[in-house]
């Protein structure tokens, strides 16, 4: 039977019918053999590069109980709002500047090299924050974690992707989410635990330790193989074939190596000779301006429509507020007067990992389709509620962001307030987590291979 999970996104209806436009790589998954579980060397494989998800949500995490210990170790003052933003923002800024790049350098030297080269950036960034006596020197770090950031979001979705047998391929992405969540939970406790016991020097360690699993992954990924999509692309077509012989593993299962090596080959050929094809008309038309690629994705409708459907997704996942939330729910739970911040954001982080387990048992019994719809009205109610709750909270009006303890003064008529605005976040989280945290990152599913790795990059820019 076909992958059902590789068309939910490009459903036109609710009925969820197969799209078509399916490359032959893809196509392929037509023959291959049904199994209960991946090839221990799968899980190896996806294990492996979920280390970058890791790496995503510990920063992500790790950041928000920074923001709240570091106190006036940086340029011998206290922290302002600004300092805070722009300490939190840098990473997100820079990690949108390298996605395109991500991409054209996941097609010249390959996925798992990319990988590497963001987890020497995670190496280095996490050191440099540990060490930073300035604001921008710690702005700096943040910066060089955005580009690790940016660059492992967009390539370790695709790694695994490209090596996912296709029956299990939505689980296993949805798994890097999942260790997205872990980190962010990893980085609560971490941050709660040193802002108890580390003293004044407690960020530093926090934000140094995340050099750890970077430098653990880079160790590992050496020894991991490049995609077979990849190495079929590259022409390396005898590699290819041992990667799929070890993804496939049982005798059953290898029965599906050939048919799936004769369609990549068959797409390598047919993209060889379209390739020709289209760079002599986007001569003739652009006067060379624009490379193959470029102009296979932008003149071809079917992949311009896969390009908007992924980019609004990924726009949508960003500007739904979640990673804002993620950056400074410890300075929200202070000014909302709770005593331990970090551990009350860990209930955020701990929402975030359950519901993405449930969305992993979902999202190929459901399709990414559905699961958006029922997900996304929660999150919109749940805001509601929460925006609702915050017109009866009232803070004193000496209330500052380096000193934000307000248990003291809080109205005692609104002192259940805070708890409902911890109970609307919990539900956003909760309905984020089952959905729009995790349908974005199926994307490459929607692009041919030839243009996989730019569509992906640019969707993720």
């Amino acid at each position: 039977m076909a992958d059902r999970a590789q068309d939910p996104l490009m459903g036109g209806n609710g009925d969820d019918h197969d799209y078509d436009d399916r490359n032959p790589a893809e196509s392929a998954a037509e023959h291959e053999d049904p199994a209960s579980t991946p090839t221990l060397f799968v899980w190896l494989l996806t294990l492996s590069a979920g280390i970058s998800g890791l790496l995503f949500g510990y920063d992500t995490g790790v950041i928000s109980a920074t923001l709240v210990s570091i106190g006036t170790s940086l340029s011998s003052r206290a922290l302002t709002t600004l300092d805070k933003s722009l300490i939190a923002a840098s990473t997100s800024l820079f990690a949108l500047l390298v996605s395109p790049i991500s991409g054209l350098l996941a097609d010249s030297l390959g996925r798992k090299r990319v990988i590497l080269i963001a987890d020497l950036l995670f190496v280095l960034g996490a050191l440099v924050q540990a060490v930073a006596t300035s604001v921008w020197v710690m702005v700096a770090g943040r910066s060089i974690v955005g580009l690790a950031v940016g660059a492992a979001s967009f390539v370790t979705p695709l790694y695994i992707a490209e090596l996912a047998p296709s029956m299990f391929r939505g689980r296993l992405v949805t798994l890097n989410v999942l260790f997205i969540t872990l980190g962010q939970v990893v980085a609560y406790l971490v941050g709660w635990g040193f802002a108890e016991l580390g003293g004044e020097t407690g960020w530093r360690w926090m934000v140094g330790l995340g050099a750890l699993p970077a430098a653990l992954q880079c160790l590992i990924m050496v020894a991991m193989p490049e995609t077979p999509r990849w190495l079929a692309q590259a022409g390396r077509m005898e590699e290819a074939k041992i990667v799929l012989q070890k993804v496939f593993g049982t005798a059953d299962m290898k029965r599906s190596v050939q048919p799936v090596m004769k369609a990549m080959e068959r797409e390598v050929r047919e993209e060889e000779e379209a390739k020709r094809e289209r760079s002599r008309r986007s001569t003739t038309r652009y006067g060379g301006l624009l490379s193959d690629s470029w102009y296979e994705l932008f003149g071809v409708a079917g992949n311009v429509r896969a390009l908007t459907i992924a980019c609004l997704l990924q726009g949508l996942q960003q500007l739904c507020g979640f990673n804002s939330l993620m950056y400074f729910s410890a300075t929200l739970f202070s000014l909302l007067g709770f005593a331990t911040p970090t551990l009350t954001s860990l209930s955020v982080a701990a929402t975030n990992a359950i519901f993405t387990i449930l969305s992993l048992l979902l999202i190929d019994r459901l399709g990414r389709r559905r699961i958006l719809l029922f997900s996304i009205p929660v999150m919109i109610f749940a805001l509601l509620c929460c925006a609702a709750t915050f017109y009866y909270i009232i803070l004193p009006p000496d209330t500052n962001s380096h000193n934000p303890s307000t248990q003291a003064t809080v109205p005692t008529a609104s002192r259940t307030s805070p708890l409902l605005v911890v109970a609307s976040i919990i539900i956003y989280v909760a309905g984020y987590a089952t959905g729009l945290g995790n349908v974005p990152w199926q994307q490459s599913e929607l692009f041919p291979l030839n243009i996989r790795s730019l569509g992906s990059s640019l969707a993720t820019a």
